[in-house]
């Protein structure tokens, strides 16, 4: 593929948070960008600011936890914006709570949405990155991969994750295909918004006893994992795969 051309990302859970800032940066390095989230509608923001940046996106509707829909919606970008060389795997949702109050409920939504999930988006779109014989995947992972008080599932798919991401690395990498995952600290977002609340904290203190553990002494922000995320997908890292970053403002131990 010439690099003159322009390539397509997509990016999933990307109406608001991390995917909104991936995908507008994504588009500031002149990639098309498909933006995926559950509901449609919900991705009219990021693509308004991709768009009147003088960007190109496409908003698209898809449950990631389903095969079908995941077919469908890749089958439509590649309609749409052309052949997707470029996948960030960031669709997440939070279901937390203690392992003897957690329900299987609980257990098999987070399991879906991102494990699932970055599955299936994965196997469709690595099809066109494969022909194309260059690909980026990035996984979103999370500093709750090495352990996190209520978040069993949460903690368990994103350490999952890591794993999923080294595997991908030494079964496309022979394609010009690269596999690295980024895991977050804390980052202030409507997740650890949903968080706080959960244990009965305003926001403000949650960020306040979060930031006092961070080196850098600041909260993060979706931008600084967008910036990680921008590098990997980019065609100097061509010789980066099966890594995982830490986004996190500082050692985690």
């Amino acid at each position: 593929m010439s690099t003159t051309e322009q390539r397509v990302a997509v990016v999933t859970g990307a109406a608001r948070g991390i995917g909104a800032a991936t995908a507008v940066r994504l588009a500031a390095e002149g990639r098309a960008v498909a933006v995926l989230d559950l509901d449609e509608a919900a991705c009219a923001k990021t693509v308004g600011a991709i768009t009147e940046a003088g960007g190109k996106a496409l908003a698209v509707g898809c449950d990631v936890s389903q095969s079908a829909q995941v077919e469908a919606a890749v089958g439509r970008v590649v309609a749409e914006l052309g052949a997707p060389t470029i996948l960030v795997n960031n669709a997440g949702v939070l279901r937390d709570n203690l392992l003897f109050k957690m329900s299987e409920s609980d257990w098999d939504t987070v399991m879906n949405v991102h494990l699932k999930g970055s599955f299936l988006m994965s196997r469709a779109c690595q099809k066109h990155m494969v022909d194309a014989r260059w690909g980026r995947i990035v996984s979103l992972s999370s500093s709750s991969a090495l352990g996190n008080r209520g978040q069993l599932n949460y903690a368990s798919v994103k350490a999952g994750l890591q794993g999923f991401t080294k595997t991908l690395a030494k079964e496309l990498g022979k394609f010009g295909i690269t596999a690295n995952a980024v895991a977050p600290g804390f980052i202030a977002t409507d997740m650890t918004a949903a968080t706080a609340a959960r244990v009965g904290m305003s926001f403000e203190d949650f960020e306040a006893a979060a930031v006092s553990q961070i080196p850098v002494q600041r909260a993060g922000r979706p931008e600084d994992v967008a910036n990680a995320i921008a590098f990997f997908t980019g065609d100097d890292a061509g010789f980066v795969s099966g890594q995982v970053m830490y986004v996190a403002g500082g050692p985690l131990n």
